[in-house]
């Protein structure tokens, strides 16, 4: 694997590092990174102006003073936890939708090159009703378009959406990941999919066979990024390394993306930790993951013949 496509999803120095340059220290000195995910839990899209612009700026000379790229700008945790453009009402789609152009300016103001992110979940009530969900669906389209010309216009290269293993949201399987994009095939700037691989192996949605070579042989043109967290299978972990929880093989992973030919594709290390947790401790661990991964992911030396 190539070090330069590994890089860092900031959602792990939320609350706890929040100063751009704190961050920014931190993933150059302390992690050894030059790659990074902006995280919307560090600067919310909804900030009135001027105060959105001038934090932006900070940003950006923190990434400029430590030589930092931002890849693109993503869905926190906050955010995730609304139904956003599958919201059961249309007033909460339209503020929804808002949200995402705000997103699209901000991760522009940020400098990155892409915005993403989950797209939403629908109600117990609308995900259990055939028609609503169609109706819902087609609507999520339309909003995608919007989205996509709102990125064309700031200049953003492409938009970046996250399938997750639940039932309610889209797309949620290979085959919807591929009706999604059958059905966007005319968006003013592409639609790639973030394959996390905690998502992808999720067992209680997908059986204990579950695999990350289905996702890699139907997407594999489509996939514009991996995320990395150790999971047990069973749950959204995002854990780090090590911890006796988790089992996942990062080894294993680069040989299977090797394989796929997906080896310029950038990878981020996505880990959360509860805020309660101390400081150094989450220091400590995340440090101790990036090199877990970065030594695991290093391109394996050719046997002697």
């Amino acid at each position: 694997m190539n070090g330069q496509n590994f890089g860092i999803n900031l959602g792990f120095a939320a609350k706890r590092w929040p100063e751009p340059h704190a961050w920014a220290r931190l993933v150059r000195e302390t992690l050894g990174l030059t790659q990074i995910q902006f995280t919307f839990d560090l600067l919310d899209p909804w900030t009135p102006e001027p105060m959105r612009s001038a934090l932006a700026a900070q940003v950006r000379q923190a990434a400029r003073v430590w030589d930092i790229e931002i890849h693109s700008a993503f869905v926190g945790l906050a955010s995730y936890t609304y139904n956003g453009l599958l919201h059961p009402d249309p007033a909460g789609r339209r503020t929804g939708l808002a949200w995402w152009q705000h997103a699209v300016e901000l991760a522009a103001e940020l400098g990155a090159t892409a915005v993403g992110g989950p797209l939403g979940g629908m109600s117990e009530q609308d995900a259990n009703n055939a028609e609503r969900r169609q109706r819902l669906y087609a609507e999520l389209l339309d909003a995608v378009h919007q989205i996509c010309q709102w990125a064309a216009a700031a200049g953003l290269s492409e938009v970046l959406v996250e399938p997750t293993p639940l039932t309610r949201e889209f797309p949620h399987s290979v085959d919807q990941a591929r009706d999604l994009l059958a059905d966007l095939q005319t968006t003013a700037v592409p639609v790639r999919y973030v394959l996390d691989i905690g998502h992808a192996l999720y067992q209680p949605l997908y059986g204990p066979d579950a695999a990350l070579e289905p996702w890699l042989q139907h997407l594999a043109a489509q996939i514009g990024i991996f995320h990395l967290q150790n999971t047990d299978f069973q749950s959204d972990s995002h854990w780090g390394w090590p911890d006796s929880r988790g089992h996942f093989d990062v080894a294993a992973f680069g040989q299977t993306v090797q394989r796929a030919g997906l080896v310029d594709r950038p990878i981020f290390l996505e880990v959360f930790y509860p805020f309660e947790l101390a400081d150094q401790q989450v220091l400590d661990n995340i440090r101790q993951s990036v090199e877990h991964c970065r030594t695991q992911l290093a391109p394996q030396a050719a046997p002697a013949d």
